[in-house]
Order: C-alpha cells, then structure tokens, then sequence
C-alpha cells in the first residue's frame, strides 16, 4: 500500500525531490535486503557531476561501469548499523521502474536487529529540498520516518 502512494507522489511530485530506501531483516536468512529508489534523472545527473563522466543509466554502454559508480556512490551516502556495528553493504545491481531506478543491495550474517542506525544522504549535496523516506521492516514489523535535508540520520529500536 505505502508502495503504491509512494508511487503516486513521485508521479505528481517531480520536480521535487524524494527517495525511497526500504530495508528489509530477513530473519529466516539472516540478511538485510536494502532497496534505494531514486528518479533516475536526478540520480544520472548526481553520478555524472560525482564521476565527472557522462552516462546513461536506460542503455548504459558499459553496464559494469555504471554499476561500480552507483554502488560506491550509494555506499558513501547511505550506511546502516545494527547494534552499533556497521553493517557491509553487497550490491547486487540496478533496475528501472518507470521514471525510477532501484538499486539493490544486501547484508549478510545479520542474526538479530533491536536497533538500528541509518545514515542517508543520498541526492543531498545536488537538492536542498531532497526528502529521503525510509521504510525499514523487522520482525514483520514496518516502521516510515522521513529524512528532510540536512537531516540524515535516525535511529529505530525494535
């Protein structure tokens, strides 16, 4: 349901900014499974003025070099620790939704989560209105907060 308002407001919304990171404890497999979803122009945009190179995230010519700039940059503005332990992000690649890119990433040998930090940045430096909403389920319990620029970090107990 939050997934389907939230594509209704990218919809209506852009121009404004706003992301969408949604983790996800898979208790069963002991991993976090961590979703961002961006507007991908704003993320094309935000990759070539970081890299200094143009790209095209829809036909990309070498889909490898696209996904080592996503990735690092992704893993610059966007670290999760649990039990205060900084978790190491594997990521798995990219797909495109829509007018939206999701980047995919996961965690692995994460028994437990009772509390969670999360620091996210992603598209700040590039847009002072840019609103990151995090949706984070654990113990089949969801929790949504929103991160408004500049603030970039909360913590969630479970």
């Amino acid at each position: 349901m939050l997934q389907i308002l939230f594509i209704s407001i990218l919809s209506i919304l852009h121009p404004f900014y706003i992301s969408m990171t949604e983790i996800k404890h898979n208790a069963k497999d002991k991993r976090l499974e961590v979703s961002c979803r961006m507007f991908f122009d704003d993320f094309e945009h935000t990759l070539e003025k970081n890299y200094s190179t143009q790209i095209d995230i829809l036909k990309p010519a070498d889909r490898k070099k696209v996904d080592a700039m996503m990735a690092d940059y992704i893993k610059k503005h966007l670290a999760i620790k649990v039990g205060g332990k900084e978790i190491v992000l594997n990521y798995l690649g990219y797909e495109i939704e829509e007018d939206a890119c999701w980047c995919y990433f996961e965690a692995n040998n994460i028994r437990k989560v009772s509390r969670m930090d999360v620091f996210n940045d992603l598209l700040f430096a590039e847009h002072k209105s840019q609103i990151n909403m995090l949706q984070v389920t654990v113990n089949g319990k969801e929790t949504t907060t929103k991160l408004d620029n500049p603030q970039s970090k909360t913590v969630l107990n479970f």
